[in-house]
């Protein structure tokens, strides 16, 4: 049952925890709409703060900064799920804030998240939670071989082992500090994909169509999505899945959950990102709505409307490694004009100005009237950018 709620309209202020890409993208989302941005991140050169109308260089825990912040916004959000979620509980005492640091904390830590998605009912893979020296030694054969993570901090592949035997098993645990850590099953992957849901404080809900991921070295390389690109049944699971663990968070804001696909055919969640994600990008250019105008609407309680893919859709994350893609030492910058002479291709770079390698530095997203042309597309940018083809 939804409720009315007053909408904060343009003009206001809005705010972000967090620079990086995703707060850019947020604030020129935010921006179009009419509403002015404010980002605290104590990088000075932050992609969000550089774009948006108050930049507060501070820590996430600096009391001065979340109270100049909160002196200057209506509503605040967050752009990365490692914001302490202090920081968030500490905003949400005085103005609106999504998500809750409730949500957010259990995003940070993986057997918080695990136990969430058993008390949802959704599935999820065999595992064990790994605290002391007596949970280590109390481990299921059955859970190996298996990768073993550490339980908070872990992103893009970070924090993370793969393990055959209980001795390898010790001694990764070891090689990670001891620290709190999730063993999960190594499980027969056939493919991954995610959805992104928005969820209102009203309680109405509406999410972006299931996205067929590819990662290379725990990073995410490709998106896919188009009508058909995962079977039409396990589209559905994923999309229930994925709606009952925001239900069950009482989340508000923009929610990504991630799926892998097995062998025979069954879904399993992986984990959530409290935030708009890589994944969802495509949703710029391929969409009616995208998954930073929804953050947007979900803050200032705006209605949320189905969002439409309107055009099959390719995303590629451009990494800085493509700045080192013919030499040995020198930055060279990509053959943007070659690929921008491709038809529907959409250029978005983040305003890093240091490639390194692992560096997210843009994305591209390639949209065409069918599947098969934007696939085709799509490879033919790779090809230029050096990107492997898939």
């Amino acid at each position: 049952m939804s409720t009315a709620l007053k909408p904060l309209l343009p003009g206001s202020t809005l705010g972000v925890l967090g620079g990086g890409q995703l707060g850019r993208m947020w604030a020129h989302a935010a921006q179009r709409m009419g509403y002015n941005t404010a980002v605290l991140d104590p990088d000075a050169q932050s992609p969000a703060g550089l774009v948006s109308h108050h930049h507060i260089h501070t820590d996430y825990l600096d009391a001065a900064g979340l109270k100049q912040l909160a002196a200057v916004c209506q509503a605040v959000t967050t752009e990365f799920e490692n914001v302490p979620a202090d920081a968030l509980a500490q905003l949400a005492a005085t103005l609106p804030v999504s998500p809750a640091a409730s949500a957010v904390a259990v995003a940070q830590d993986r057997a918080r998240e695990k136990a969430h998605f058993v008390k949802c009912g959704v599935p999820v893979a065999p595992h064990a939670v790994i605290d002391t020296p007596e949970q280590l030694a109390a481990v299921n054969d059955n859970l190996l071989p298996g990768i073993l993570k550490t339980s908070r901090m872990g992103y893009d592949g970070k924090g993370q082992l793969r393990v055959t035997t209980r001795d390898e098993l010790n001694a990764g645990w070891a090689k990670l500090g001891k620290v709190p850590c999730v063993l999960e099953k190594m499980l027969p992957l056939a493919s991954e994909c995610s959805v992104i849901v928005a969820r209102g404080r009203d309680g109405v809900m509406v999410n972006l169509p299931v996205q067929r991921n590819l990662h290379r070295d725990g990073i995410l390389a490709v998106t896919e999505v188009f009508a058909g690109n995962v079977p039409d049944v396990l589209a559905q699971q994923a999309i229930e899945a994925a709606k009952a663990v925001a239900q069950e968070l009482n989340y508000v804001g923009v929610l990504c959950v991630e799926f892998f696909v097995l062998a025979d055919g069954a879904l399993v969640v992986n984990e959530i990102a409290p935030r708009p994600h890589n994944s969802g990008h495509y949703s710029q250019d391929a969409c009616d709505v995208s998954q930073f105008e929804l953050q947007v609407r979900t803050m200032a309680d705006l209605p949320l409307t189905q969002p439409r893919l309107h055009s099959p859709a390719f995303m590629l994350n451009l990494l800085g490694d493509l700045w080192f893609a013919n030499t040995n030492a020198a930055q060279v910058e990509p053959a943007w004009q070659k690929v921008l002479a491709l038809p529907g291709t959409h250029l978005h770079l983040y305003g890093k100005t240091e490639a390194r390698v692992g560096r997210k530095m843009g994305h591209l997203n390639i949209t065409a009237p069918t599947p098969e042309a934007a696939r085709a597309a799509a490879l033919q940018a790779a090809a230029i950018l050096g990107i492997a083809p898939f």
